[in-house]
């Protein structure tokens, strides 16, 4: 089966519009995510899916700099950016990621498709379902014909948006998996939404990326640990989530 990795971005964001493409040591920020993804074992192909819109001419001009594939789709239903460009590039099972995490752990990615793949008929496999990873580490894993079946039939502007939520929010369809971990990061933010969490991203990228490119979680909570000011800049930050606890909606 193929496994494809479909990383969603756009240059409209409302916090922090063009946040995907900002530099990071002469870097585009979603440089580093599309590094670390290519490092992820058990990947076979990554997509970026960006909209029709000429804002994000930009991002696909990125996506050729970078020999990257890209779709190009609706703005809003991004269930069916994500669905359309999963047929384009015949993935069998989809990995979620969100360009607004430049930190993520590629063994983190690589633990919730093993997790996947382990458990016979799993549809879908999170490590978001129960959070104890720091927010910027999340990473979703289902089946096409998961994908297919929400695209069909999800209705509620929140399940179009967010790819997922129709999954999640119908256990008695669809076969789940949550991955956790200890002890609980999930109170660390190293997630990009706001002008405050790039530039703690920012900082973290500018001290570990040149003397250790290939870091990972462990790295990541040591850095900050040893300058706790640091989180201190984003700790105010609220962001509207949709999550797996909300429950099925009618």
């Amino acid at each position: 089966m193929s496994t494809v990795a479909i990383v969603q971005a756009r240059m409209t964001s409302t916090r922090l519009p063009g946040k995907v493409l900002l530099p990071i040591l002469g870097r585009p920020m979603l440089a580093y995510e599309i590094e670390r993804l290519r490092k992820t074992h058990g990947l076979d192909h990554i997509v970026l899916a960006t909209t029709v819109n000429s804002t994000d001419d930009a991002v696909a001009e990125f996506c050729a700099a970078q020999g990257l594939d890209c779709h190009r789709g609706s703005e809003h239903d991004v269930l069916a950016r994500y669905y359309e460009a999963a047929v384009k590039f015949d993935a069998r099972v989809v990995v979620r990621a969100t360009a607004d995490c430049p930190l993520i752990d590629p063994d983190v990615v690589a633990r919730v498709l093993d997790e996947f793949a382990s458990a016979d008929g799993c549809d879908y496999a999170s490590n978001m379902l129960t959070p104890t990873f720091p927010y910027g580490m999340a990473a979703e894993v289902f089946t096409f014909a998961a994908l297919k079946e929400a695209f069909v039939n999800a209705r509620e502007p929140a399940e179009r948006e967010h790819v997922t939520p129709y999954i999640y929010w119908h256990p008695e369809r669809f076969r789940m998996r949550s991955v956790t971990m200890s002890p609980d990061l999930s109170g660390h933010r190293w997630t990009v939404d706001t002008p405050e969490d790039f530039a703690l991203v920012n900082r973290i990228l500018t001290a570990l990326y040149p003397v250790k490119p290939d870091f990972r979680i462990a790295d990541v909570l040591a850095l900050v640990q040893a300058n706790p000011e640091w989180e201190s800049v984003n700790r105010h930050v609220r962001q509207t989530m949709v999550r797996p606890s909300e429950g099925a909606r009618q």
